[in-house]
């Protein structure tokens, strides 16, 4: 626009490339589902089928079928017993252990030290008592799982006979190089307590 046009008021007549704003694309044009694209495809398991999914899904006919294997959770067999049996004691005896050390850290420690030595030596106490203890029940726990499914294989059915007697064995397997009587302690130790698990399984499930 000249500066006598400015002057006169006169208005230009709008050229070939001059701006429509009625063309203007709104806030709709770049939020449509072309631009952004569905939640549902971002999924981890979009377009996979999840009926097919052992860890989802548990097919009936693939569970142990021998008479007292049913348990807290579904099991396809021994393999499925050594994992759930073996990760669950072993985080239960480090939960305990580490309540052990940390009641043990703090009785030792004198009320009057400085903050920085409770806390290491609470520290100190928590991580040596509570892999000990998680390590030692893991390990018992995983011979004890072999050997209860060998025996249910054997015998065909699970039943108090087989986790007493697997408890037994693993004990004293454990405590094997220690002597006679830490072998038998241990082996009715572990028997013990195998055979209240038994025990209560029958009970409530």
């Amino acid at each position: 626009m000249s500066i006598w046009d400015s002057l006169s008021g006169r208005k230009q007549t709008p050229g070939p490339d001059a701006f429509d704003p009625s063309s203007a694309q709104d806030a709709t044009s770049f939020l449509s589902e072309v631009a952004i694209p569905d939640p549902s495809r971002l999924h981890p398991l979009a377009g996979l089928n999840q009926e097919t999914l052992d860890y989802l899904s548990l097919d009936d006919s693939a569970l142990d079928e021998l008479p007292g294997s049913r348990s807290v959770l579904p099991s396809r067999g021994w393999s499925d017993d050594l994992c759930y049996g073996t990760g669950t004691t072993y985080l239960v005896a480090l939960a305990t252990g580490g309540a052990w050390g940390l009641v043990e850290g703090l009785r030792k420690t004198p009320v009057t030290a400085a903050p920085k030595i409770r806390l290491n030596a609470v520290l100190n106490s928590v991580t040596r008592r509570g892999p000990f203890l998680g390590n030692s029940a893991g390990v018992v726990a995983m011979v004890y799982n072999g050997i209860n499914s060998g025996l249910g294989v054997v015998r065909g059915k699970h039943d108090a006979s087989n986790s007493i007697v697997a408890g037994a064995l693993s004990g004293m397997i454990f405590k094997s190089t220690r002597g006679l009587k830490p072998m038998m302690i241990s082996g009715g130790i572990v028997a013990s307590i195998a055979g209240a698990w038994a025990v209560t399984r029958k009970a409530f499930f």
